[in-house]
């Protein structure tokens, strides 16, 4: 019966808005229609400000977190947990709430890895942070992070969930294709446009 109900829960977990919430209570605005016309927390960051991007952030990461976790009480699998945080993941980039449409999923494959593989996570975060920093670009940091975690998995020794961090890294990218298109152009926006 895990094998079913798991997946279920964090898919539906992962399908839950927190950005699209947030930003219709709090800015009473879609992000949806403005800014990347996107739901993660750097859209609502430059459209509601960053609080509310940190608060989209937080709760995206944990839409990955917390049902793997939950799930690792009741399962020793490898291969189910990873089917879990593909779960989530998936949630997150084709939401039930939102005819089945989504974000970009990389504060929800941040929490899921944290979960399953910590410190290969955290270093990911990391390097993905540091890319943003130099380049100011979010795009950037979150294929760095996307190329980052098969590898990590390897290096800390968390064989067993390559194959999902494989599988992510190509989701990531395949959201991401218009960003690399745009940076290719160097038309990509700043995570933070100047004030005039």
């Amino acid at each position: 019966m895990s094998v079913i109900i798991w997946p279920i829960i964090a898919y539906v977990l992962g399908s839950i808005p927190f950005g699209l919430v947030i930003a219709k209570t709090m800015c009473n605005l879609d992000p949806r229609l403005d800014g990347s016309k996107n739901t993660g927390a750097t859209n609502i960051a430059r459209l509601c400000g960053t609080k509310y991007g940190i608060a989209t952030l937080l709760l995206d990461v944990s839409k990955g977190l917390v049902p793997v976790l939950m799930a690792s009480a009741w399962i020793d699998s490898h291969m189910m947990l990873s089917l879990v945080a593909l779960s989530a993941i998936l949630g997150h980039v084709f939401s039930c709430f939102m005819n089945f449409k989504g974000g970009k999923a990389v504060a929800t494959t941040v929490g899921a890895f944290l979960a399953l593989s910590p410190w290969g996570a955290i270093i990911s975060a990391a390097l993905c942070l540091g890319v943003v920093a130099l380049s100011g670009h979010v795009s950037m940091g979150s294929l760095t992070l996307a190329l980052a975690l098969p590898a990590l998995m390897v290096l800390t020794g968390n064989f067993a969930y390559v194959p999902v961090a494989l599988i992510v890294m190509v989701i990531l990218f395949w959201r991401h294709k218009d960003n690399i298109r745009r940076l290719a152009q160097g038309e990509e926006n700043p995570w933070m446009k100047p004030k005039a």
